[in-house]
C-alpha cells in the first residue's frame, strides 16, 4: 500500500521575524502546529503514528539543543523519509527593524540576556546564515504588518498541505535594492518611462493608462514574450525537480510603474496557464497602494 507524503514545515528565523505568528497562521490553514520543540524529539515524532494533517514545527535558539548545524542535519534526515516532505520556511527581517521590535516589546534578547538587544540580534544572524541559505521559502517580514504576513503565507500554504510549485512574481525599485529571496531578477528600465508623463506620473502600474503606456514601448511585447516563454519553460522542470517554490522579480527605478506593469502582465499570463501566483508590489505596500492583502490574487486556489 503505497503512502501519500504528509508536508513537513520547519519554520525558524530570528527572533522578532514572526515566527510565532507564522506558527499560528500555519495552524489556521490545516497544520498541525507544535513550537519549540527540541531538535532531539523531531525524530522520535515522525516516527510515531502517522501524521493524519500536515505538520509544522517551530524551532528558534530558546532550544536548548539548537544549533544551526543540528537543524540542517534534522532537516537533512527528515528529506531522506517516504512518508513526509519536508520544507523549510524561514522568516527573515532587516538588523534595525529586529532592533526596533526588542525596544518596543522592551524584551531581552534570548541570546543576550544581560547585554543590548543589538549584540543578540547580530550574534542570532550570524548562527542562522548558514540556514538561511537553505530556505525553500523566505519571507522577509521587515515592512509586512501582521495582515500581510497571514496574506503571504496563505499564498505559500492555503492549499492544506498539498505539494506543489507555489510561485511569487514581485516588482520593486531598484533605488532600494533587491528584493530578498528572489530566483530571477529582471530588469525594465530599459523600457520608457510614465514618470515623465506629467497625467500619468501620480498612477501606478495598477492604472490601464499607465499599462497601455509601457505596452505601447516597441521594445515591450519582444521582451514579454520572451520572459512569458522562459517562465513556462522553467516552471515545469523546477516542479518535476521537487522544487516548492519559485520567485521572479522585475526592478525599475520608482519600482511604480514598470516593473508593477510587467509583474501584473506576467501573472495573469501564468494564471491563464493554471499556476498559482502570488503578487507583491514592495514599494505601492510602502505606500499603502494597490490591493489590499485579503483581495483574491491572480491563479486558483484548487
Amino acid at each position: 500500500m503505497s503512502i501519500t507524503p504528509k508536508r513537513l514545515v520547519f519554520v525558524t528565523g530570528p527572533s522578532g521575524a514572526g515566527r510565532s505568528t507564522a506558527i499560528g497562521v500555519l495552524e489556521d490553514l490545516g497544520f498541525e502546529a507544535i513550537d519549540n520543540l527540541p531538535l532531539s524529539l523531531v525524530e522520535r515524532l515522525l516516527d510515531g503514528p502517522p501524521l493524519e494533517r500536515p505538520l509544522a514545527l517551530g524551532l528558534d535558539v530558546r532550544n536548548r539543543d539548537f544549533s544551526a548545524s543540528a537543524l540542517l542535519d534534522t532537516i537533512d534526515a527528515s528529506a531522506r523519509r517516504f512518508d513526509v516532505q519536508a520544507e523549510l520556511l524561514y522568516l527573515d527581517s532587516r538588523e534595525d527593524v529586529l532592533l526596533r521590535r526588542f525596544s518596543e516589546t522592551r524584551r531581552r534578547h534570548p541570546l543576550a540576556p544581560h547585554e543590548s538587544p543589538a549584540l543578540g540580534v547580530r550574534r542570532e544572524l550570524d548562527l542562522l546564515a548558514s540556514v538561511r541559505t537553505r530556505a525553500d521559502v523566505l519571507i522577509d517580514t521587515s515592512e509586512l504588518s501582521p495582515h500581510d504576513l497571514r496574506a503571504e503565507l496563505s499564498g505559500w500554504f492555503g492549499d492544506k498541505g498539498t505539494p506543489r510549485l507555489a510561485l511569487s512574481v514581485q516588482s520593486f525599485s531598484y533605488k532600494r535594492g533587491l528584493p530578498r529571496g528572489v530566483d530571477m531578477v529582471l530588469d525594465c528600465r530599459f523600457l520608457r518611462n510614465p514618470h515623465w508623463q506629467e497625467e500619468l506620473r501620480g498612477m501606478t502600474g495598477l492604472d490601464p493608462a499607465v499599462q497601455d503606456y509601457v505596452k505601447d514601448d516597441a521594445r515591450y511585447e519582444s521582451f514579454f514574450t520572451q520572459v512569458r516563454g522562459l517562465a513556462l519553460e522553467l516552471l515545469p522542470a523546477y516542479r518535476e525537480e521537487g522544487k516548492a517554490h519559485f520567485s521572479l522579480a522585475f526592478g525599475c527605478s520608482g519600482g511604480r510603474h514598470r516593473s508593477v506593469t510587467l509583474a501584473e502582465m506576467l501573472a495573469k499570463a501564468l494564471a491563464e496557464h493554471d499556476w498559482q501566483v502570488s503578487i507583491r508590489h514592495r514599494e505601492l505596500e510602502r505606500r499603502a497602494v494597490g490591493p489590499k492583502p485579503d483581495e483574491p490574487e491572480h491563479g486558483s486556489r484548487s
